[in-house]
């Protein structure tokens, strides 16, 4: 499970932020909504607020590169547009089988090399001590080397830093550098990452070609999602009654409209009063978002994987997200995770749905980008538990809210001045 992401001039963060998914225990409410193992307390579930183009996507972009890096993939790190400096500095908290670690890197954009890593495993006793023991530390601008694995360490100022050291040197004959390896690698193969206006169906196909539990689960998901739909399946295609070669057969949605795909999705069959067709070209484009999300969350919650949705709401209903995020709050969830942008604000619910530190906002002003917590906002600034979280939000209180100057772009648009006309309104 993530617990916390570190970042320094990347993408739209300049000065650097930290999102943190660790749970307050001085709060007793809603414990359900916190996983504890081993004296660690870690949220279940985040929703990221912010008006568009403030930052929010920059944030899921930050975790993606770290997969990507963890992976040994290209990092697609970019700085800050108005930073001079081209070094990014990314980091991690991440709980793993129990275990607390911790891994920092500074990577050159200019040169492609990765100049620092740093990697801790951190414990924490019964009263909430915590000591950190240092694994590998690589610093190449100020030449301080470390590795637990002492053999290393006299390795690490030859070799290339085009990869994480990991990559560079045969782990199989370090213990600890290769169960460093392992870890990274496992951690990150567990997140997965959403977009929800570019989710493809083809997990939900594979899902749903595998007549097993899991495939039961995704259907049932689906089509308690639906209130009319009676069926959801994967069917032969001599089931299938339309010419799904004519071109007037496509999906609406581009990212379902790949050549490569489109007869397995068409045999995606829903049926509605016992008439079954194709959901690629009968469903709505909220339905068919609902049909590809299931599997990642039905897998999500039964796997223990971390969940990554950029725009969670983007075509679904109110009470549909609400129940999505219900689903990774509750007490039958035990370590799967989910973090998601978000613009509606019915989900802002500190009363039946959210503790405080679980609601994240991106502000952004001429300046800089902030990211904070509504557990930033103490009981002495008006935010309670109790409070009317939504209204606070509405009028400004919290930030990260957008200020569209709508009427002057009216006035502009009919040829008026706004200063000379705000009496008309």
């Amino acid at each position: 499970m993530l617990i916390e992401l570190r970042s320094k001039n990347c993408f739209a963060f300049q000065e650097p932020i930290s999102f943190s998914m660790k749970a307050d225990m001085r709060n007793k409410k809603f414990s359900t909504n916190v996983h504890q193992e081993n004296n660690f307390n870690v949220l279940k579930t985040a929703g990221i607020y912010g008006p568009n183009n403030s930052g929010k996507t920059c944030l899921i972009k930050c975790i993606h590169s770290m997969k990507q890096i963890l992976l040994d993939k290209t990092p697609n790190l970019i700085p800050n547009l108005f930073s001079h400096d081209p070094i990014c500095e990314l980091g991690i908290t991440f709980l793993f089988k129990g275990r607390e670690y911790s891994y920092d890197i500074r990577y050159d954009t200019t040169k492609h090399v990765f100049l620092y890593e740093k990697f801790l495993e951190i414990q924490k006793d019964q009263y909430g001590n915590e000591k950190s023991i240092l694994w590998l530390k690589k610093d190449k601008e100020n030449k301080e080397y470390y590795c637990i694995d002492e053999n290393v360490i006299q390795m690490i100022p030859l070799i290339s830093s085009n990869n994480i050291l990991c990559y560079t040197i045969d782990e199989n004959q370090f213990e600890h550098l290769g169960k460093m390896k392992n870890i990274l690698i496992n951690f990150a193969k567990n997140i997965d990452i959403i977009n929800m206006n570019n989710i493809p169906m083809q997990k939900t196909i594979e899902l749903m070609k595998n007549k097993d539990q899991l495939q039961e689960k995704v259907v049932q998901f689906i089509k308690n999602a639906d209130l009319y739909m009676d069926n959801f399946e994967f069917v032969d295609m001599n089931q299938i009654k339309i010419d799904v070669h004519s071109e007037n057969n496509v999906p609406d949605e581009n990212v379902l409209n790949v050549k490569e795909q489109i007869m397995d999705q068409m045999r995606l069959v829903s049926t509605y009063k016992g008439v079954k067709v194709p959901s690629m070209l009968f469903d709505s484009t909220g339905t068919k978002k609902i049909a590809a999300l299931a599997s990642y969350i039905i897998e999500g919650l039964e796997k223990g994987r971390i969940l990554i949705i950029d725009e969670l709401d983007s075509s679904i209903h109110f009470k549909l997200t609400r129940a999505i995020v219900a689903l990774f709050n509750n007490e039958l969830n035990t370590n799967a995770q989910m973090i998601f942008t978000v613009h509606d604000i019915d989900l802002m619910d500190c009363k039946r749905l959210f503790r405080k530190e679980q609601i994240w906002f991106v502000h952004k002003d001429s300046e800089s980008v902030y990211v904070y917590s509504l557990a930033d906002f103490t009981a002495q600034q008006g935010i309670r538990d109790t409070t009317d979280i939504i209204e606070k939000y509405r009028k400004g209180i919290l930030g990260a809210l957008p200020d569209p100057e709508l009427i002057n772009s009216l006035l502009d648009l009919k040829g008026n001045n706004p200063e000379s006309s705000k009496h008309a309104f």
